[in-house]
């Protein structure tokens, strides 16, 4: 047989390559590596991103971000039509409860396992998990059921606001980061008024294309997270070293056991009884599990899924413990403006979702101003003390000014007061957390300010509910003997209309009566939210004196990769203080009028 001969057929019967086509496939799959990396591979000689680049990847982030920043407000307009059509409207709250615990547990665990194994397979994975609970909460057919897929959309939100800050942190150095996570922000403030807008569109229709109108709610999920999913396997190519590790089992399942009793007791205890047997057994169940959190976190060291030796920085400690008082007032303020606005002011969930605009603008312009005065001077800790202070300054107005009369246009100017001081407040914390930290700790900082602004908010939400509910009856009371005894004639009408907790159960009611008689009602409702604005004007205050010890450190400036990158190999066994303590670099001359003209642009664009 001649050497020259065709190669043989293998036995599925098609030809094998020839060295020829080999070498060709191989050249074009080196050529498409090549460009993969040179789209994604730092511009700059130093190792850095150009704008141009993060601008690309930041696209895909936040698509991720607004993905779950909007599920919660749609859902939350139309919780009462998804019930009532399943007819389960006494289980609606596990809805929310599934979706909460599991997204806040998810948390950690994604900061923890993506420093370890890198951003971009986590960051995939947690969009194409949030895409499928929506899917399966789309095709419902009972509470239970959508409570359980609800669990299954948490775990995937859990990463989507994490390992976005953590993915921009590896990226642009912290001297500048804080301008790209303002547009974070303008993302979280655009959902706020989406959603709501959304929500009451789809649960408005009994049914699109001969399906459920509120299934729709779920189901715009799946395009949008699918379009996420494309940008960000196109853009998303970040270089990762991965080093020897243990997986913190035993962290992961005590705080499982640490956190699921409270969440459920915070979001429950208001029905059960803060006293109940119920209750007592969450307490006792959650004392156990941090504990055992606590005691396997010191036996794994270095490895902890939340590394006790980062509490002994000051910056983390003092982030972390303002984060949740700050997280518990902005909760309260946040939810009770819409009830008010609805109950007291008779405006539908859409028309609410609009009203609230003036407090999204004050977000946007206080994230996004704040990015950029950070970028020029380098300091960040005047941000979150002012903006906790604002924040004091809007309840504490809003307490005194909100009544069952007031116009909407007075509460305006406290409504960008609030929104001025939670743009303040988010970035800026998280910029000085990452910063402090170590380079291979950039993904559990990130992560545990987001879960320590999580538990706030569950806290605040939870205790200012109950202040509100258990004032309501008396504050309601009190105000129909008012009236009553102010028109005798009116007394008789009011008789007729229950005034007990269970009564209150559903306020759509009070938009069925007649004004006369609606008066005392809607007045006692704005008594008894002023008293919990009061409360959260109280909270935030102690957000203030625990923000004032927030230390002013330099900035770095070098980006996460460019850091790890500089560390070497010394740095993959450094403990969570290796880099924490040390003094940050300092800062590089930097085009700051063009980036402040950049950041602009942007916030226009959006």
């Amino acid at each position: 047989m001649s050497r020259s001969s065709p190669a043989t057929a293998p036995a599925g019967g098609d030809p094998a390559p020839t060295a020829q086509q080999r070498r060709q496939r191989a050249a074009a799959a080196d050529e498409r590596r090549r460009q993969r990396a040179a789209a994604s591979a730092p511009a700059g000689e130093d190792g850095g991103f150009s704008h141009r680049q993060v601008l690309t990847v930041l696209g895909g982030l936040m698509l991720g971000m607004f993905l779950a920043a909007l599920d919660q407000t749609v859902v939350s307009t139309a919780i009462r039509t998804i019930a009532d059509d399943l007819q389960g409207y006494d289980l609606q709250a596990w809805a929310t409860t599934a979706f909460l615990i599991t997204s806040t547990i998810s948390t950690p665990l994604y900061g923890k396992l993506s420093d370890i194994y890198g951003r971009r397979p986590f960051y995939l994975g947690a969009i194409a998990v949030f895409v499928l609970g929506s899917a399966l909460c789309g095709v419902s057919t009972s509470m239970y059921e959508l409570a359980a897929w609800r669990a299954v959309q948490g775990v995937g939100a859990g990463g989507l606001m994490s390992l976005a800050l953590a993915i921009i942190a590896d990226l642009v150095p912290p001297r500048e980061r804080s301008r790209y996570q303002g547009y974070f922000m303008a993302v979280f403030g655009t959902s706020s008024v989406l959603g709501p807008v959304i929500g009451g569109f789809f649960a408005g229709r009994a049914d699109i294309l001969g399906l459920d109108g509120w299934r729709w709610i779920f189901w715009v999920n799946v395009p949008l997270g699918l379009l996420a999913v494309a940008v960000v396997v196109r853009v998303l190519h970040l270089p990762h070293e991965r080093r020897e590790h243990r997986i913190d089992v035993a962290g992961a399942l005590s705080l499982v056991l640490f956190l699921v009793p409270l969440l459920v007791v915070a979001e429950q205890g208001r029905t059960w009884g803060w006293g109940s047997g119920g209750a007592l057994v969450a307490y006792a169940l959650g004392a156990v599990g941090l504990v055992a959190f606590v005691l396997a976190e010191r036996r794994i060291g270095d490895d902890a899924l939340l590394p006790l030796a980062l509490f002994t920085n000051r910056t983390f400690l003092v982030g972390g413990l303002g984060s949740v008082v700050v997280g518990m007032g902005m909760f309260g303020g946040l939810l009770l403006l819409p009830q008010y606005l609805q109950i007291v002011g008779g405006s539908t969930p859409t028309e609410a979702g609009l009203q609230m605009v003036p407090l999204v603008l004050g977000i946007m312009t206080g994230a996004l101003s704040s990015g950029i005065a950070i970028s020029r001077t380098g300091r960040y800790k005047v941000f979150p003390v002012t903006g906790a202070v604002l924040l004091t300054v809007a309840l504490l107005s809003l307490s005194q000014v909100v009544g069952a009369d007031t116009p909407y246009w007075q509460l305006v100017p406290f409504m960008v007061l609030t929104g001025l001081g939670l743009g303040f407040n988010f970035q800026p914390v998280v910029l000085a957390v990452q910063n402090a930290a170590g380079p291979r700790q950039t993904g559990v900082a990130t992560s545990s300010v987001t879960f320590f602004r999580q538990m706030g908010g569950t806290l605040g939400t939870a205790v200012f509910l109950s202040v509100l509910f258990t004032r309501l009856p008396g504050d309601i009371r009190s105000s129909v003997q008012e009236a009553a005894a102010a028109d005798p004639q009116l007394a008789s009408r009011l008789q007729q209309v229950p005034t007990g907790q269970g009564a209150l159960s559903d306020t759509s009611f009070i938009q069925q009566l007649p004004d006369a008689v609606a008066a005392p009602f809607r007045a006692g409702f704005s008594t008894s939210i002023d008293a919990v604005l009061l409360i959260a004007a109280c909270v935030v205050a102690v957000g203030v004196v625990v923000m004032a010890f927030l230390p002013q450190v330099e900035l770095r400036s070098q980006s996460g990769l460019q850091a790890r990158a500089a560390d070497g190999g010394a740095g993959a066994g450094a403990g969570p203080g290796a880099g924490a303590g040390a003094r940050p670099e300092a800062s590089a001359p930097d085009d700051r009028d063009a980036g402040a003209d950049t950041a602009l642009s942007g916030a226009a664009a959006l």
